[in-house]
């Protein structure tokens, strides 16, 4: 298992997984327990180039990621992990989010729905990354939003799942609403 020096090692008895984007609603894996929880210092943003799964290397689209920014919080969902299942949960997540290496597990602190922290292993933007537009304006990532399509789709409908899904946990995120509309308009015309 991959793990970024420095980062404390999760007990296999307590191993929870957090997920802000896709593994909120697409999982993936199996997992004994769900629940919401809260990621203290970091937002959600669609900050990457996809270059696989929402678009092509001659015509990206956006997938999101997580951006360290003080004082912030990213609300998600916390999924604990069976002792025996960890392994194959770890091994498809790192297959599925490291496609290239645009994510850097880290093993964080979440704050768990009924006030409980735990240490969680988290895929977090590597803002030093080629595909990392965390930088560019709204308008410029609409744009891409609007235009990108690979393996598993539109990029568009990847924004639009994110944000029906964000709703149906009752989680309100004003820029990533915000950045739909514009996608959605850009699309339109």
């Amino acid at each position: 298992m991959q793990i970024t020096p420095g980062d404390p090692a999760i007990e296999d008895t307590n191993f929870w997984i957090f997920g802000y984007a896709s593994l909120m609603w697409r999982p993936g894996f199996q997992y004994i327990e769900a629940c919401a929880a809260t990621l203290p210092g970091y937002v959600r943003d669609m900050c990457f180039l996809s270059i696989h799964y929402r678009g092509t290397p001659e015509v990206p689209g956006l997938v999101c990621g997580l951006m360290p920014v003080n004082g912030s919080a990213c609300l998600g969902r916390a999924y604990r992990i069976a002792p025996d299942d960890i392994a194959a949960a770890v091994d498809y997540l790192d297959a599925r989010e490291l496609i290239t290496n645009i994510y850097v597990p880290r093993h964080l602190v979440i704050k768990l729905e009924h006030g409980r922290n735990v240490t969680a292993r988290i895929y977090v933007s590597d803002t030093a990354h080629a595909q990392f537009v965390g930088g560019w304006t709204d308008v410029a990532k609409a744009a891409a939003i609007a235009r990108g399509v690979g393996s598993e789709g539109r990029s568009l409908d990847y924004l639009t799942s994110l944000v029906e899904h964000l709703r149906s946990f009752g989680i309100k995120d004003a820029r990533i609403e915000n950045l739909l509309e514009k996608a959605e308009a850009l699309a339109a015309a």
